[in-house]
């Protein structure tokens, strides 16, 4: 159920043919005419990273207000610019051979438009997914270097320790002390008392 921001990874089709609905990422949109102006200075990848630019402009201007305000700044300004968006590319791709850089950056757009496009309809939906990346990026980076946890179960554990800290992050939390503090209470607490003990519910106790 509800919506996941993302790529167009293979990954997450079967969710969406059980109830969850996509949410087309910008950000991955945008990745792929950036690396058209980065490789030989397309002008339609650099006209589509304006178009792309104004978007995020808009978001950043909407970013203080409600959901619902969010939802009508969106529908008032980034809608004629995403149908405007959408034609323009379907001409260009009308004029280019298939199979090169620039005809793919513009397929992977316009194959996922519907998907794009829905954030526009809810104001609590993000432009991107960049905050959940930017979450992940520090596991990711050292991938490599945890290839050698020395056992499935190890490695399960590292990944467990990994989630508390991040999720401390997340809720503003000092990971150390909500660690410290954790691993104190554990020995006797009951089971009933662990769903207390997760980053988003826990209290740090009274010193006595």
């Amino acid at each position: 159920r509800g919506h996941l921001v993302c790529d167009d990874y293979s990954g997450y089709k079967a969710s969406f043919a059980t109830g969850m609905t996509e949410v087309g990422c910008w950000a991955h949109a945008r990745r792929k005419f950036h690396e058209l102006t980065e490789r030989n200075a397309s002008p339609i990848g650099k006209q589509a990273l304006g178009y792309i630019g104004t978007l995020y402009e808009i978001e950043r201007q909407g970013a203080e207000l409600s959901p619902e305000q969010r939802q009508l700044l969106r529908q008032d300004r980034s809608r004629p610019i995403t149908t405007h968006l959408h034609e323009w590319l379907t001409h260009q791709r009308s004029q280019i051979t298939n199979g090169t850089r620039t005809a793919k950056a513009i397929d992977y757009t316009l194959k996922r438009w519907k998907a794009l496009v829905r954030y526009l309809d809810d104001g609590r939906i993000p432009i991107d997914n960049n905050w959940v990346e930017n979450q992940l990026r520090p596991w990711a980076l050292g991938r490599k270097n945890w290839l050698f946890a020395g056992s499935l179960r190890s490695g399960e554990r590292a990944a467990n320790v990994m989630t508390l800290i991040q999720s401390a992050k997340i809720n503003d939390l000092d990971p150390q002390a909500y660690l410290r503090d954790v691993l104190e209470r554990l020995p006797a607490a009951k089971q009933s008392d662990l769903d207390g003990l997760l980053p988003h519910k826990w209290n740090t106790p009274v010193k006595v």
